[in-house]
């Protein structure tokens, strides 16, 4: 699946009847959420991990009951049933969602609050499913002919849906930001690129001095992109301060606070994005740490300079990426990488403060630079054995981790073309029929244990 979003261009009336729009899946999503509140069962208010099943809830009300509710609410409120069906669905599903990871969490005894379903108050979102809109002939227009009188909408975007049959697309979502409407496909598409090998590897160790320090010792700089807009942050937050509360000029000075922070993150989602694709494409094998964000956070110093770096949507494009182009992608305990040597493997208390890394065994390095190789090293242990294929020249597809540098080249040689080198048909007789080809003959057998 892949989502390509498109900026709306309309007349403020057209706005005006999206927001309407998005208010109505609001209001049936909220509704959803209170009759569950007041039908469930007792085992469901004391969120009993026993009596909770993730996908069938001990709740008294499931699915089918709150579509039900969709169809009640459509028929009570005019304006609900202005909106489409498969819109009102979508917000049903919504509503289930929340429900259904609320009792998956109790299921599994996370610490902590398990997220228990609330009530939206400023939702910015209104999804259609493959009814209740349709698409110009050129692409470029998309038109709403449910009863909000949404109207017809110009796309403007780099994409191109030419590329796409129409049954391809699957859900088609209205977003609304501090500078504008976006219309979002989700598209039923492959997205995979083959690329060719590279042989390198490399393990990646974050931090807030630097964004990343790799393996090899290189370092990429951290841009601190909200410490860089804090005085606009400041300037636009003064401005709100200063207006009357419920004033239209209020409402003007929070859009202009709102396009800064929008600024901000799109900067810090850009960042992370180019450098993943970067070391993607550059390595075959990507180790990093498994860090929980939620817990590290919670430290008030740095708090702000972790959120700012941004290591989740990092992370988040690493795997993307990882997957687009078929490269290997680890995640690593990150107990100890900071602690432990690693040219000897012994553990070396050190403070935050302390950047360089000194070892009894005399090996001197920078701090993050050494938890870089440890974080590879992780990777590889945890990788293992790939395979026992023969490979078309005779020589075994898996690796042993005898010496870390030069076994690891070919255990991702060997991870990462898979069946491009590996023969279903090593040893035997082959295949008798091949698909599509044409045959001049019957094909004969080959044994790979006694060459010719």
């Amino acid at each position: 699946m892949i989502v390509l979003e498109f900026k709306a261009k309309g007349k403020t009336t057209q706005y005006s009847a999206i927001d309407e729009a998005i208010r109505t899946a609001q209001f049936v999503r909220n509704k959803a959420i209170r009759y569950w509140m007041d039908n469930q069962s007792a085992s469901g208010r004391s969120c009993d991990s026993k009596a909770v099943d993730a996908r069938t809830p001990n709740t008294g009300v499931g699915q089918k009951q709150l579509y039900r509710l969709s169809k009640t609410l459509r028929a009570e409120f005019p304006f609900v049933r202005a909106l489409n069906s498969s819109a009102c669905q979508a917000s049903i599903e919504r509503a289930y969602s929340a429900i259904a990871r609320f009792y998956s969490n109790c299921k599994k005894s996370i610490p902590g609050k398990k997220g228990y379903p609330k009530f939206k108050k400023n939702c910015r979102s209104v999804e259609y499913k493959t009814s209740g809109w349709k698409l110009s002939e050129n692409r470029k227009q998309i038109d709403f002919i449910d009863k909000k009188r949404i109207g017809s909408l110009k796309l403007k975007g780099t994409w191109d849906l030419n590329f796409y049959q129409l049954d391809q697309i699957k859900r088609v979502r209205l977003v609304r930001r501090a500078d504008g409407y976006y219309v979002q496909f989700l598209i039923s598409a492959e997205n995979k690129v083959d690329t060719f090998l590279t042989g390198k590897m490399i393990g990646l160790d974050v931090g807030i001095k630097e964004f990343y320090t790799d393996s090899n010792g290189h370092t990429e700089s951290n841009p601190k992109f909200y410490r860089t807009g804090q005085k606009r942050l400041k300037f636009r937050q003064r401005r709100v301060s200063r207006k009357k509360k419920g004033s239209t000029n209020r409402r003007k000075a929070i859009n202009q606070l709102g396009r800064v922070h929008l600024k901000i993150s799109r900067q810090r989602e850009e960042h992370a994005c180019r450098v993943a694709r970067c070391v993607i494409q550059s390595n075959d094998l990507v180790a990093y740490e498994d860090l929980r964000i939620k817990n590290l956070v919670k430290n008030h110093c740095l708090a702000k300079a972790i959120n700012d770096a941004g290591w989740y949507q990092f992370r988040k494009w690493l795997e993307y990426f990882g997957v687009k182009f078929g490269k290997i992608t680890v995640a690593v305990n990150p107990a100890y990488t900071s602690q432990e040597c690693s040219n000897c493997s012994t553990v070396v208390k050190k403070s935050l403060s302390m950047r360089t890394h000194v070892c009894q065994c005399g090996f001197i390095l920078d701090r993050d630079w050494n938890a870089a190789i440890n974080i590879l090293k992780l990777a590889l242990s945890t990788t293992g054995h790939v395979g026992t294929w023969v490979d078309d020249f005779g020589v075994s597809a898996a690796t042993e981790l005898v010496e870390v540098q030069s076994n690891a080249e070919r255990l991702v040689l060997s991870a990462v073309e898979g069946s491009r080198s590996i023969d279903p048909n090593a040893l035997g007789d082959s295949t008798s029929t091949l698909a599509g080809a044409i045959l001049l003959k019957q094909v004969g057998s080959m044994n790979k244990e006694s060459p010719p």
